[in-house]
C-alpha cells in the first residue's frame, strides 16, 4: 500500500511536471548582427527566470532583417513575437501603425522608461506619442582618430574639434605632411552637421507635423561644409563599410572615423586588431552632439505571444547585467541610465591609449537631444545622400539641389 502511494506520488508529480513541460511557451526574437550576439548570450539568463518561456532567435542579415520585417508587417505573415530594429529604421517601423503601443496598461512601459536615456525614448515613440520600441542601447556619436598621424602632421585634438573649419584646416595639413586623408567620405560632416543643435520638434529631416526640412539653412551649410572638404582634398571618397573603407582604417590612410561609440569595439576586434595605442577618440567636431546608432525591440500587433513576448523585452532593457553584458561583448553603449555609474565606465581601454573613454561616450550621451522620427526618414536620407553625390561629383548648385531633393520626397511619400 505504501509503495502504491509512493507510486501514485511519483506519478502525480511527473504528470505535473509533464504538464508544465507542455504549457511552456514559445516566442521567436528576430535579430540582425551584432544586436543578436546580446540576446543570444541573454536568453540562457531569461530562460532560466522565466522556465516557462523558450525564445527562439532567428538571424538574418542587416538589410535583409529589415526588409523581412517590413514585409511581415505588411502582409501579416511570418511575424515574430519579438522585432529587433536598428535605429535607422525607426521611423518607417513606428510610424507603420503595425506595432503594439507598450505604453498600454497590459505592459506598461511607462513605469520604467525614465530609467533609460531619453533620447532614446523619443527615437522609439510616433508622432503621435506612441511607444512602440524599447531601447536596448544606444550610439553616441564620437571621433575616432590615429594619434600617431595627428603627431606627425603637427595636428592637435584641439584643431580637429574647435570647429568645423578648423576641422578641414586640419586635414589640408595631415593630407601634406603625411600624405593620409582626414576621412572617408565628405559625407560624414553632413551626417553629423545635420542632426546638430536641432531646436524642439525638429526631427533630422521633418518636424512633428512631417513638414520637409531639408530646402534650409541647416542642410545648406551642411552641404557648404562637405563641399568645402570636397575641394579641399581632405575625404578618400570612400563608402563606409566597403572594403576600401575598412582597409583605409587599418592602414591608416584615412585618419579619423565619425561614427557610433560602437566604432571602438570594431576597430579592436576586426578593422584593426593591430592597432591598439594608435587610435584615440573624442568627442565630435565644433561641441555636435549626435546620436550615431541604437537598437530597439517591438512585439508586432498580429504576433501570438505577447505577454511572454513583454516578458523578454523588460528582462532586456531593465537588467542591469545585461545592459552592461551587450556594453562588454559588442561595444554597445546601455541604454539603461542606472548601468552608467558601473565600475566598467571608469576602466582605461589599452587600445584607446590608456583613454577612460567610456567617460567621454557618457558626456555625449547626456546632451544628445530627443529628436522624434517620421516614417519616411529614410527615404529622405537617400534623397539627401543622391543630392549631395550631384554637388561633390558634378559641382550642382546647393540651394537648387536641395530645392530639388525637397520635391523629391514629397513625391515619394505620397506614393506609399
Amino acid at each position: 500500500m505504501k509503495n502504491s502511494k509512493l507510486s501514485l506520488l511519483s506519478l502525480s508529480i511527473a504528470t505535473l511536471f509533464a504538464g508544465q513541460a507542455m504549457a511552456q511557451t514559445e516566442i521567436t526574437v528576430a535579430s540582425f548582427p551584432n544586436f543578436n550576439q546580446v540576446a543570444e548570450k541573454a536568453i540562457p539568463m531569461f530562460e532560466a527566470k522565466y522556465p516557462d518561456i523558450k525564445v527562439n532567435l532567428v538571424t538574418l542579415a542587416y538589410s535583409d532583417h529589415h526588409n523581412a520585417m517590413t514585409t511581415a508587417l505588411a502582409t501579416g505573415a511570418n511575424l515574430p513575437d519579438v522585432m529587433g530594429i536598428e535605429y535607422a529604421y525607426t521611423g518607417r517601423f513606428v510610424e507603420s501603425g503595425g506595432l503594439e503601443d507598450l505604453n498600454a496598461p497590459q505592459y506598461g512601459a511607462g513605469k520604467f522608461t525614465d530609467r533609460l536615456v531619453p533620447y532614446s525614448v523619443q527615437q522609439g515613440t510616433s508622432s503621435k506619442g506612441v511607444l512602440s520600441g524599447v531601447p536596448a542601447d544606444i550610439g553616441p556619436g564620437a571621433t575616432f582618430y590615429r594619434a600617431d598621424i595627428l603627431e606627425a602632421a603637427g595636428v592637435t585634438e584641439e584643431d580637429l574639434l574647435k570647429d568645423w573649419d578648423s576641422f578641414i584646416e586640419a586635414g589640408v595639413k595631415v593630407k601634406e605632411k603625411t600624405g593620409n586623408y582626414m576621412l572617408a567620405n565628405a559625407q560624414d560632416i553632413l551626417d553629423i552637421y545635420i542632426r546638430s543643435d536641432l531646436k524642439q520638434g525638429e526631427g533630422v529631416y521633418f518636424d512633428t507635423e512631417h513638414n520637409i526640412l531639408v530646402n534650409s539653412p541647416r542642410f545648406k551649410e551642411a552641404f557648404r561644409l562637405a563641399k568645402q572638404a570636397r575641394d579641399a582634398g581632405i575625404d578618400a571618397e570612400i563608402g563606409a563599410w566597403s572594403n576600401e573603407w575598412s582597409e583605409g582604417l587599418r592602414r591608416g590612410t584615412i585618419a579619423s572615423q565619425m561614427m557610433g561609440a560602437w566604432l571602438g569595439g570594431h576597430l579592436q576586434d576586426w578593422i584593426a586588431p593591430d592597432d591598439g595605442g594608435k587610435w584615440r577618440t573624442t568627442q565630435l567636431p565644433n561641441g555636435s552632439f549626435a546620436s550615431w546608432g541604437g537598437s530597439f525591440y517591438s512585439i508586432p500587433k498580429k504576433a501570438d505571444n505577447k505577454e511572454a513576448a513583454w516578458k523578454f523585452i523588460e528582462f532586456m532593457a531593465t537588467s542591469n547585467e545585461v545592459q552592461i553584458m551587450g556594453f562588454k561583448e559588442i561595444n554597445a553603449f546601455p541604454a539603461l541610465v542606472e548601468t552608467h555609474d558601473d565600475a566598467f565606465f571608469n576602466e582605461e581601454l589599452a587600445y584607446l591609449g590608456g583613454q577612460k573613454a567610456r567617460l567621454g561616450w557618457r558626456t555625449a550621451s547626456e546632451n544628445i537631444p530627443a529628436v522624434p522620427v517620421d516614417r519616411y526618414d529614410e527615404v529622405a536620407r537617400q534623397v539627401v545622400a543622391d543630392s549631395l553625390e550631384k554637388v561633390l561629383e558634378n559641382g550642382a548648385d546647393i540651394d537648387a539641389t536641395l530645392a530639388d531633393a525637397e520635391k523629391q520626397i514629397k513625391r515619394r511619400a505620397r506614393r506609399r
